[in-house]
């Protein structure tokens, strides 16, 4: 029988969840141990809730100015119809766009990007002309950087913020 994706993120779910977000190389025995299975158990959680689409994958996070990645930009895109999915094939090629985001409103894409220097990103602002209006904001910088998620589920933090207001 197959297994619902609800059923996966019960209590020891949640908390595996959030342990792995806090550090993914903990071994299964420790892992297991934080959240209160075997180790045996806690594998076989892994293993469902990966198949199951929950877990993605198991990342490391690289310091982007010590690989000489001093510039990291957002570009959002308004392109035409007939350049739409040109600059959705032209944007996977890129090496730079380190993320690309379709959006609603005024704008069509969002793109995360990161360069050497300033005339690297100039260069690609000019490559993307072709295929709309780019508008660039330079980040200066990151505050909060890849925060974890929530694994209950519900953003805690704005709801005592309106109950303070009462």
């Amino acid at each position: 029988m197959a297994m619902d994706s609800t059923a996966l993120l019960d209590g020891y779910g949640r908390k595996l969840l959030d342990e792995l977000q806090v550090n993914a190389r903990l071994s299964l025995a420790e892992l297991g141990r934080r959240i209160g299975l075997s180790p045996s158990a806690t594998a076989e959680r892994l293993k469902q809730m990966e198949e199951m689409g929950i877990l993605h994958g198991y990342t490391v996070q690289i310091d982007r100015e010590a690989l000489g990645l001093e510039v990291m930009a957002f570009i959002r895109m308004s392109c035409g119809g007939q350049h739409y999915h040109r600059l959705l094939e032209y944007v996977q090629t890129l090496e730079e766009v380190r993320e690309c985001h379709h959006l609603t409103g005024g704008d069509d894409f969002l793109l995360k990007v990161t360069t050497t220097n300033m005339a690297d990103l100039e260069a690609l602002i000019e490559a993307l002309l072709p295929y709309g209006n780019p508008v660039t904001s330079l980040v200066l910088s990151s505050p909060v950087e890849r925060r974890k998620y929530a694994v209950t589920g519900k953003l805690i933090t704005v709801t005592k913020k309106q109950s303070r207001r009462r």
